[in-house]
């Protein structure tokens, strides 16, 4: 690495130490101490502009800061709701570029990320990292309530619904007017409610009829005997 290309780096950050490997196709690559090698300079460097912490380009809206203009600039449209790329297939507009293309393998069925171990396939890089967790046998997601762990997040977020139904099945919020029976939810209520039509407590003494309401009633007679006097 020639003196220019390594003060380029360090103006980036002093702290990481700028290290050649030969290959076995001897060739030189270049690798940032703190994390990995890359084959070209320019990958290089715009790699430690990640380390330099130097987020140069900041949202006049929510203040947050990035180190790419482009990154702005694609964040931007989070406030302006402007979405210019279209999906030619469905017609969904998406506010960044890489949005599009990942949704357009919805389309294309095509997963190009490959799990190195069982060789099972994913359309989006984080699937294929939650993925890997299960091979890691690492479960670093933990049940605050219960201590039970899960590797993937998604399994916690499952089994966290088990203890929310434990903890409000005896709360029972929802009351029928008719008979003061309280239910858990409202869906178990109205099924409820609902066995209410068909009860028919009221009986009238003339013509024997049935009703679910006392309102049908004028004075001692039922509203069908009225009408059938009439």
């Amino acid at each position: 690495v020639d003196e220019s290309e390594e003060s380029f780096t360090r103006m980036y950050n002093p702290n990481l130490s700028l290290q050649t490997e030969d290959s076995d196709l001897t060739r030189t690559s270049l690798k940032c101490s703190v994390y990995k090698s890359f084959p070209q300079q320019f990958h290089l460097n715009t790699h430690l502009h990640a380390h330099s912490n130097e987020n140069r380009f900041k949202c006049s809206v929510c203040n947050k800061s990035y180190v790419k203009k482009c990154s702005l600039i694609d964040h931007l449209r989070v406030h302006s709701n402007e979405k210019p790329f279209k999906c030619p297939v469905c017609n969904k507009f998406f506010s960044i570029k890489n949005n599009l293309n990942t949704h357009l393998r919805i389309h294309t069925k095509e997963k190009p990320f490959k799990c190195s171990i069982c060789e099972k396939t994913f359309s989006r890089k984080q699937h294929l990292n939650s993925h890997l967790d299960i091979h890691s046998n690492e479960k670093q997601f933990e049940c605050v309530t219960c201590n039970k762990s899960f590797s993937q997040r998604s399994s916690l977020i499952t089994h966290l619904r088990v203890h929310s139904n434990e903890k409000h099945c005896n709360e029972k919020p929802y009351k029928c007017n008719v008979c003061n029976k309280s239910f858990s939810s409202k869906n178990s209520l109205n099924t409820h409610v609902f066995m209410h039509n068909f009860e028919k407590p009221f009986k009238c003494s003339v013509c024997n009829m049935l009703f679910t309401q006392k309102s049908y009633f004028n004075t001692q007679t039922c509203t069908y005997c009225s009408n059938v006097k009439r």
